[in-house]
């Protein structure tokens, strides 16, 4: 399969998720903020809630588990050690080496992701106190923000926390090695990168056309950064135009697709406040070979400029109370399937109403998956499902997809 990514709602080919498993008994009290959660997530409600959410995906796309493509890379013998060697330079431990080389590829693709344990002492059993050896990874279901296929090439992110490195190495070494993906290789390599200032999180980076590329400033996405892959967009691709949107500084959106997903190929789902009215942020325009950045007065200024306008469809209504309580549980966070059908949580209610009024049919998950329900090809429709205990790690839809292959929906 080719990877091949110029948009975000063209139909998806190919996806690559991971359902959550043990790493997420990792997330206590004590560890959440460590392992970056506001909540505790319940752990066997949030996998079958995701396997309720790769059902309806397997519908209409290819999809590809992240364990599996991990104990499948690490059956070649070069890659393996060096995805350990990268690993042990994170986290250094000679005892847990050793180890390493004793495992099957299955035990091993399996403690890389629900990490190890530290082998207990007499004062670590008297103290009722325990670590980890190698950090699990309770975040690695959000595939989207630590790997970005844009076009024919493949972004790895430059995570802002330490504790997600990892989660850079085994995306790295499914794209680049597994033989079900061929692209022109790394465009950018951000599991090299351990610079504080130098980050770049997938959530921030949206590919709408083969020409255009949004990108968010966010907390997780720094300047030099978006300075970097802007300019090798231009050099190595078919990108043209970037649009930068300004982000908050506030943990209600820490990523650009917390407040802005595009659904169809003239609408698009937003979080009122940042894009429409006085509290609207600001938004750059970088345009291949210019020495400046030109500031348009609106976000959809800039995307009619660009023969590509889009109206927005309010996330939570136009109520502000509603619109911050469901931004805050993911509904601006649509995943597409294709050109108008998308997924997101069935308890955004205000939102879902909203899709409504902009002509999409609301489908609940289980009428799609018995049959009851069927989406025609000319249908706008909205797959509601349940994420209860999903979103209260951070994410939605997007967050839980990386695309491996659209089709273009311009042609």
């Amino acid at each position: 399969m080719k990877v091949q990514v110029t948009s975000e709602i063209g139909q998806l080919r190919a996806v690559v998720v991971h359902t959550p498993g043990n790493e997420l008994y990792a997330v206590t009290p004590r560890t959440r903020e460590d392992f970056l959660y506001d909540d505790i997530i319940e752990a066997e409600v949030a996998r079958r809630e995701h396997q309720r959410f790769i059902a309806i995906l397997e519908r209409f796309t290819k999809v590809y588990q992240v364990r599996e493509l991990l104990e499948d890379v690490l059956h070649q013998s070069e890659v393996r050690d060096l995805l350990v060697r990268e690993t042990m330079d994170i986290v250094p431990s000679e005892p847990l080496a050793r180890d390493i080389t004793e495992m099957e590829p299955a035990q091993l693709a399996t403690m890389l992701i629900e990490g190890k344990e530290e082998r207990a002492g007499l004062l670590s059993k008297a103290l009722n106190e325990t670590g980890y050896e190698l950090p699990p990874l309770p975040n690695l279901f959000f595939t989207r923000d630590s790997c970005i296929p844009v076009g024919d090439h493949v972004l790895i992110g430059s995570m802002r926390y330490g504790i997600r490195w990892p989660e850079e190495l085994i995306m790295k070494a499914i794209f680049m090695h597994h033989p079900d993906f061929k692209s022109r290789g790394l465009l950018y390599d951000g599991s090299i990168e351990r610079r504080h200032h130098y980050t770049i999180e997938g959530g921030d980076v949206h590919p709408l056309r083969e020409d255009v590329v949004l990108i968010g400033f966010s907390e997780r996405s720094s300047p030099a950064a978006i300075d970097g892959l802007a300019s090798l967009l231009f050099e190595k691709t078919c990108v043209t135009d970037v649009v930068i949107v300004v982000m908050p500084e506030h943990a209600t959106a820490i990523h650009l697709d917390m407040i802005f997903t595009q659904i169809d190929r003239d609408l698009c789902l937003v979080y009122p406040p940042h894009f429409l009215g006085p509290e609207r942020l600001r938004v750059l325009h970088w345009h291949r070979g210019n020495q400046s950045l030109r500031e348009p007065a609106t976000f959809f200024d800039v995307m009619r400029e660009l023969k590509m306008p889009l109206e927005p469809v309010l996330c939570g209504g136009d109520r502000r109370t509603v619109q911050d309580r469901e931004q805050w549980a993911s509904g601006c966070n649509s995943a597409a399937l294709k050109p108008g059908v998308i997924l997101s949580y069935s308890r955004n209610e205000a939102t879902l109403r909203e899709l409504e009024r902009a002509g999409f049919r609301v489908v609940p998950s289980v009428a799609l998956l018995t049959g009851e329900a069927r989406i025609k090809d000319a249908d706008r429709a909205v797959i509601s499902f349940e994420g209860s205990e999903l979103v209260r790690g951070g994410g939605g839809p997007r967050c839980m997809t990386c695309p491996a292959q659209r089709d273009d929906p311009w042609t």
